[in-house]
């Protein structure tokens, strides 16, 4: 009996003792696992929401006014201090109009803009100097701090329903000034300019800086905000890895220059979901740094998965490239939907990027009224004043597109390789595409198009140019389209058709006088 007593009174001993504990012990957030990633098709960790003590530091606390007129510059940063060398937390952000100049995270940091809250950043160049560490458009240099910059962060957070106003609009018109400094800076690396001598940040190089740049920073969640008016790129990650994008909405302008909505550029283990985009250019852009200072830091972007995502308006849905020279590899992008954007999925890169875009899939994605290219693959990209000094090619290979709805394009597929370097080993699979042109390919190779049912308003359903290992199966035509498949180019050979309709599809293939007799053959 007395040993029973004994036992007992250990165990309320211990009780007390563990509610003593909890009361004392730091409290965090709970790890949640809200990245759950099942059927990736290449190997991914489990990507955790970063963990924060459960402590809080409100702006007001460091003087800050929310009146829509009081410069809060000082009060954040000091708030943000605070709550770093107390170990970390959130740094409260609450409703009203909160006027800013740059905004600097440090690592333990969940910055928290509420309901109702607008931070509303200066759009005074001068606020934003000293110049800071950033990459733009893929090359190393000094600039203008981005609105909210992040560089060598870990376990880091931008969260909170409010919304990040960058008022962008005195910035946008910089986009002619810069033609001068941004050419410098693409040929600095070629021109031996080490990276602390590529210094920027004034208003006659007119380089704009981002809304929101994370540079090096691990473990980092972006969730609920809203952001718009940025002058530039709108959320730019720049060597960052384990980081979750949830449920963000991206709002600009759609003849705002340059206002991509997520650029991710030499960065990994990635998971973006729930993103809304209405934006002046690309919605998601991976990169991967520009030519030969590409080639340097040799980091390519790599692991990523982006799904349920809802585009309205821009330029692109999911872009990759034009400056992609450290590569690309891995990536997923699944049930998204694209509407009115100027193009839906588009892979664009030129001679003398170099690189690579290589295991992509993308799949289950409804596209409408999409302006241009509903699916591009282009290796002659146009739009670039960034000439590299190599003739070194891009290279396409390894790309999985399925499960794809177009209504309504101006071309349905497109894809574009070099003589001296094809696309190479794609398939296109279960697409149903209504638009003004099919699907025309030249200096492609081992190419396999499974159930692509394309309804053009004119030309042949399929146009292929120095094409080669082609295999087009189950596909179906209306009997009122006078050619399916047109052949052009003295490479053009070993095309296949696997059962399609109507069986007597032979009879609308058109052969030029260049390409062998023997290049295209029926296989039961």
């Amino acid at each position: 009996m007395k040993q029973k007593h004994l036992s007992i009174r250990y165990v309320v001993i211990g009780v007390i003792l563990l509610f003593l504990y909890s009361c004392s012990a730091p409290k965090q957030k709970h790890e949640s696992n809200s990245s759950v990633l099942a059927d990736i098709p290449f190997d991914m960790p489990e990507i955790h929401e970063p963990v924060f003590p459960d402590q809080t530091f409100d702006i007001r606390n460091y003087g800050a006014v929310g009146d829509g007129s009081t410069v809060n510059t000082n009060a954040i940063a000091n708030a943000i201090a605070a709550c770093a060398d107390a170990g970390g937390g959130k740094v409260l952000i609450p409703k009203g109009i909160w006027c800013t100049g740059p905004i600097h995270l440090k690592s333990n940091i969940n910055l928290y803009v509420a309901q109702e809250a607008e931070v509303r950043f200066s759009n005074n160049p001068d606020d934003y100097l000293p110049v800071v560490f950033t990459r733009w458009e893929g090359v190393e240099c000094y600039n203008y701090s981005p609105l909210l910059y992040a560089k060598d962060c870990n376990n880091i957070a931008i969260t909170g329903k409010g919304t990040f106003n960058g008022q962008g609009e005195p910035w946008w018109g910089w986009k002619k000034k810069q033609v001068k400094a941004a050419q410098e800076l693409y040929d600095s690396e070629f021109n031996g300019i080490p990276v602390n001598k590529r210094i920027y940040g004034t208003k006659e190089a007119a380089l704009r800086p981002q809304m929101i740049q994370l540079i090096n920073c691990k473990n980092v969640l972006l969730e609920d905000y809203t952001s718009r008016n940025t002058p530039f790129w709108n959320n730019h990650l720049v060597y960052c890895e384990h980081v979750i994008i949830r449920n963000i909405r991206l709002l600009n302008l759609y003849d705002s220059p340059n206002t991509d909505g997520i650029n991710l550029e030499s960065s990994r283990y990635i998971h973006i979901q729930g993103l809304y985009a209405d934006v002046g250019d690309d919605a998601v852009c991976i990169k991967s740094g520009m030519n030969e200072d590409g080639w340097r830091v040799a980091r390519p972007s790599e692991n990523i998965v982006i799904e349920n995502c809802y585009v309205n308006k821009g330029h692109g849905g999911i872009v990759f490239g034009s400056d992609m020279s450290g590569g690309i590899r891995n990536i997923l992008v699944q049930n998204c939907e694209y509407d009115g954007t100027w193009m839906g999925i588009r892979l664009k890169s030129m001679r003398g990027r170099g690189g690579y875009i290589e295991k992509v899939w993308i799949q289950d994605i409804k596209m409408t009224n999409i302006v241009w290219h509903a699916i591009l693959l282009n290796m002659h990209y146009p739009f670039s004043s960034a000439e590299s000094r190599s003739n070194t090619p891009p290279q396409f290979h390894d790309i999985h597109i399925k499960d794809i709805t177009i209504q309504g394009a101006e071309n349905a597929i497109t894809l574009r390789g070099l003589p001296e370097e094809h696309i190479e080993n794609v398939t296109i699979e279960n697409v149903t595409v209504f638009a003004d042109i099919g699907l025309v390919a030249s200096n492609a190779q081992n190419i396999r198009l499974v159930n692509v049912n394309i309804t053009p308003q004119q030309g042949p359903v399929m146009l292929l140019n120095e094409c080669l290992d082609f295999t087009i199966e189950g596909s179906t035509i209306s009997d009122t389209i006078d050619t399916f498949l047109h052949l052009k180019g003295e490479k053009t050979k070993n095309i296949t058709l696997i059962g399609n309709y109507p069986p007597d599809i032979l009879q609308k293939v058109k052969i030029n006088k260049e390409v062998h007799t023997d290049a295209v053959s029926i296989q039961e």
